[in-house]
């Protein structure tokens, strides 16, 4: 898209916010950068230069805007709908491994070499892994200071940077602010949130419009696992495995944004914890390219002008979402929960709560390794399902997360004893992120697809969804819609 000077230059001018995020604007005279739909009075086309990613921009010498924060924006849906390396390096970027394991472990998870990482992104992005992790460690640095009391020097290790002077230079340079003067300006402009409560973050989590928020929300409420989940004073909440400690998040639909409420451990599983929230609400895709492509069918588009912007509900823990895949094959959502709960009480590691009814967190595939298959009120053959599918996941013979090969992934699944269709696509969908998995011999879907005149074999009815791609995911999410499912509305 930042190639393409004209469409940059139109949706500037038309301070489109639909673009927010897939390409950032820097203007020549001011050596700023901004969001397409910045407020201001938009430069003239000589002075604009287009950039794919913040951390291009500040390479290149400009520092945020003031007035729209570029760097709040929403990430590129790029990185939702594509299985490349830069798309899974970005998503692992996103997910906190540079910091953690440096460009090497980043290149290793990805199975190429470090150059050949950094030469991709360069292409691509025109910043490599350590600039990409620079400019969240900024951002990240930025929420801290804006709404917490926390002292600068502990705010400058929880962002992920080495040293309290490269901090403070790195927020100077980005932000063209000191660390105190972004303080100030918080605390005149909006207050902080939270002050008392040590560990506690509020934030918001922005998002394309539209989006609604029946099916996304009633989804996670209505298959919650009792002491990992739970729908309370109109919040989804759940614990969260984080990499220095488990934490606890509460999210909150609004008409412009979504609330999060963060309770770490440690606040340097801030930046890992925003972004798996983000990628289980699916809040970067792009609503309005998705709905288009949905709307040219003309049986699917009265579903989507009846209710537009429906996202895909996700995970923020892969391994955990395909056990439960595994425990709800052939039953119902109630009794799919009963066999998660009971795993989690006897095998989740405890948490503690003051918030709420929250135990547990979903046990590791190592705590399940352990289990006894015959405790398991299972059929015999779904055991052998759930215990292969453990010890591969311990073993790294199968790996499920942000990196994941979407086709290598689905071949590894199917390959497992008991893996159908069904399991293997709805683990592609809503572990993966596929936006193109599909689930034609979903009961639910195939009863929506004859009420609509579709085909209901599931042969015939994949080859007319082709015309959906590659949003068949969405388009799964629509027709759900139909049937008065607890999944598809917001709890009372």
């Amino acid at each position: 898209m930042h190639t393409d000077t004209e469409s940059c230059v139109r949706a500037v001018q038309a301070k489109d916010a639909r673009f927010d995020g897939v390409f950032f604007t820097a203007v020549l005279t001011t050596r700023i950068y901004c969001r397409p739909s910045c407020p201001v009075v938009p430069p003239k086309p000589r002075n604009m230069r287009f950039y794919p990613s913040a951390a291009a921009c500040q390479q290149a010498g400009y520092r945020a805007c003031k007035r729209c924060r570029p760097d709040t924006t929403p990430g590129s849906p790029q990185w939702n709908h594509r299985a490349d390396l830069v798309a899974r390096a970005m998503r692992l970027v996103a997910d906190g491994v540079v910091d953690r394991e440096g460009v090497t472990g980043l290149a290793g998870r990805l199975g190429y070499s470090a150059r050949q990482v950094e030469r991709q992104l360069l292409a691509e992005l025109g910043a490599g892994p350590l600039a990409l992790a620079r400019a969240q460690r900024a951002q990240t640095a930025r929420i801290l200071i804006e709404t917490t009391e926390l002292p600068m020097a502990e705010i400058a290790f929880a962002a992920g940077f080495a040293s309290i002077r490269t901090f403070n230079d790195t927020v100077r340079e980005v932000y063209a602010l000191a660390p105190g003067e972004l303080r100030t300006r918080a605390t005149g402009s909006r207050g902080r949130t939270e002050p008392g409560t040590p560990g506690v973050l509020s934030l918001r989590l922005p998002f394309r419009a539209p989006l609604n928020p029946s099916n996304l929300f009633g989804h996670l409420a209505a298959t919650a696992v009792p002491g990992v989940e739970e729908w309370r004073d109109g919040a989804y909440r759940r614990t969260l495995r984080l990499p220095h400690g488990p934490g606890v998040v509460a999210l909150t639909p609004a008409p412009d944004h979504i609330g999060c409420r963060l309770t770490l451990t440690d606040q340097r599983d801030l930046t890992v914890a925003i972004s798996r929230c983000r990628r289980m609400l699916d809040l970067d895709a792009d609503p309005v390219a998705v709905d288009e492509q949905l709307r040219t069918d003309e049986l699917l588009a009265p579903l989507v002008d009846k209710a537009p912007g429906r996202r895909v509900p996700r995970t923020v823990d892969e391994p955990e979402f395909a056990v439960r895949a595994v425990l709800g094959q052939q039953v119902s959502t109630a009794a799919a929960r009963t066999h998660a709960a009971r795993l989690v009480h006897a095998h989740g590691e405890p948490v503690d709560d003051p918030e709420g009814g929250l135990t547990h967190l979903f046990p590791s595939p190592e705590a399940l390794a352990a289990l006894d298959p015959e405790s398991l009120a299972l059929p015999r053959s779904r055991r052998t399902t759930l215990t292969t599918l453990v010890r591969q996941l311990v073993d790294e013979t199968l790996k499920l997360g942000p990196d994941s090969d979407w086709d290598e992934a689905r071949a590894r699944l199917t390959a497992l004893p008991g893996f159908g269709p069904w399991t293997v696509e709805i683990i592609a969908m809503r572990a993966l992120g596929d936006p193109d998995a599909f689930l034609p011999t979903d009961l639910g879907i195939r009863r929506a697809a004859q009420g609509l005149g579709l085909p209901s074999t599931p042969a015939a009815f994949t080859a007319r969804a082709a015309a959906w791609r590659p949003w068949r995911a969405y388009a799964v999410q629509y027709l759900w819609a139909t049937d008065d499912h607890p999944i598809n509305h917001l709890p009372a």
